[in-house]
């Protein structure tokens, strides 16, 4: 029997000898999180916090098993009812950003974006995805400067993302040659 699986019959046991328990339903949800089982996992948060609504880790993990699920919405209300709780969650904000992402709105993947820096300026992956909503924003200058920014602190952006930034300079700069040329016509 793995780790993992002990760790499960274990907290199993420990919701059934104690089931109002907030804690053990939240690490319930833990281990059915670490065996990618996210479905009981998204249950377990859900009962923790039927029992203790200010159970803050379980918005937060709960947040993350929906995003898993691809239940982006409901990924991001998870986290804001985290964040009511306590706004300096960095994982908190991460996470409503990576779901702000793969709901389009590049608004809130920014404004997220900048909440993790403020929280953890050395935050790699929050730099970078700052970049990504930035360039999905027009603010291509300012996309530069949060990928670089990222770079330097060892993430890899990933290509496609690099060429798009690219793509979007070069188109800006062309708009703006041609708009600063002379009309010859009559």
């Amino acid at each position: 029997m793995t780790a993992d699986q002990q760790r499960l019959d274990r907290c199993r046991r420990e919701t059934e000898e104690d089931p109002g328990s907030a804690v053990a339903h939240y690490n319930l949800g833990l281990a059915y999180t670490r065996k990618g089982l996210m479905d009981s996992a998204e249950t377990a948060y859900r009962q923790a916090l039927e029992i203790d609504s200010e159970l803050v880790e379980a918005w937060v993990n709960l947040g993350g098993a929906l995003m898993m699920k691809w239940d982006f919405q409901g990924s991001v209300e998870a986290n804001r009812e985290a964040l009511k709780r306590n706004d300096e969650l960095v994982l908190a904000h991460y996470n409503t950003a990576q779901a702000s992402l793969y709901l389009g709105n590049a608004e809130g993947v920014v404004q997220s974006c900048k909440r993790v820096l403020e929280l953890d300026p050395g935050h790699a992956a929050g730099c970078y995805f700052l970049a990504v909503g930035l360039l999905a924003t027009g603010e291509f200058e300012r996309a530069r400067e949060a990928v670089a920014q990222a770079k330097a602190l060892g993430h890899s952006p990933a290509p496609d993302f690099l060429r798009a930034l690219e793509n979007a300079q070069k188109k800006l700069g062309s708009e703006h040659d041609e708009g600063t040329g002379t009309n010859t016509g009559a």
